[in-house]
């Protein structure tokens, strides 16, 4: 090959690995990047909650879950607006999950008053976050096989973790709004981490918002709730919280019985 034809195709070879390097530069956009970075607000919320509860800061210890659970419900929703659904922000999700709401709680509610049972109040604690861990890896087995949570069926297989996480620090919420020591007794603490646990790697329908939607022209009727929420929220923090726990439970027996066993996830 003689030399100028070797160098015009080396010049071609250059400029075709530098449009491809630009095509995927373009790939990388900030709308795909949202959803991640959300995610990864949620894991840090998640990190700075078990930094609160070393220093037995529960009101922040548990302020910070809350936004580890606003920060989880706002990555899918921007994910799912903008597109940028991938496997790589599933597996992310469940990472931040199991930090925010397998072991953040764990830590919590082990500081707060499970160490007094010294071994069993350890045992109790993992496995909670033997089960949380359970619990994600199935979810994103059932993602990958498009047997979760759809419009048609609006049902998740086992306890999801936020709500778990919640549920397991319930005792603490009370004790915000009443002061009674009863509401600190570890046994207590234990037989509710325990029996969630089994709740979140059970078959069992649970429900989910994930796909409850109004019609669109009712759609300023969610924003209106939002709004009142937030303000309650703020207002009335724990009191609010507690509620939403409790309407969450209420629904809980709701989903099973009406539910369609045929209609379950298998895994």
């Amino acid at each position: 090959m003689p030399r100028h034809a070797e160098r015009k195709s080396r010049r071609a070879r250059a400029r075709a690995i530098v449009k491809a390097r630009l095509e995927k530069l373009e790939e990388i956009s900030v709308s795909k990047l949202v959803p991640s970075f959300l995610t990864l607000l949620g894991m840090c919320s998640g990190l700075t909650a078990i930094r609160f509860a070393i220093v037995g800061d529960w009101p922040l210890a548990v302020a910070a879950i809350v936004c580890a659970g606003i920060f989880d419900m706002l990555d899918g929703r921007a994910a799912r607006i903008l597109g940028a659904d991938s496997r790589f922000g599933a597996q992310l999700d469940s990472l931040a999950d199991i930090v925010s709401f397998g072991v953040a709680p764990t830590i919590i509610m082990f500081n707060w008053c499970l160490k007094d049972m010294g071994t069993p109040g350890w045992i109790a604690a993992l496995v909670f976050c033997a089960a949380s861990a359970t619990r994600l890896a199935r979810f994103n087995v059932q993602a990958a096989r498009d047997e979760g949570a759809t419009n048609v069926h609006p049902y998740f297989t086992g306890l999801p973790t936020p709500a778990a996480a919640f549920m397991v620090l319930s005792p603490l919420l009370l004790s915000f709004q009443w002061d009674d020591p009863r509401l600190q007794n570890p046994v207590i603490a234990a037989v509710i981490l325990v029996v969630i646990s089994g709740l979140m790697v059970s078959t069992l329908p649970m429900p989910s918002l994930k796909y409850l939607r109004l019609p669109r022209r009712y759609r300023w009727l969610t924003w209106l709730a939002a709004a009142g929420l937030l303000a309650c929220l703020v207002t009335w923090p724990w009191a609010t919280l507690t509620a939403l726990l409790a309407i969450y439970i209420a629904t809980i027996p709701l989903a099973i019985f009406t539910h369609r066993p045929c209609r379950t996830a298998k895994v």
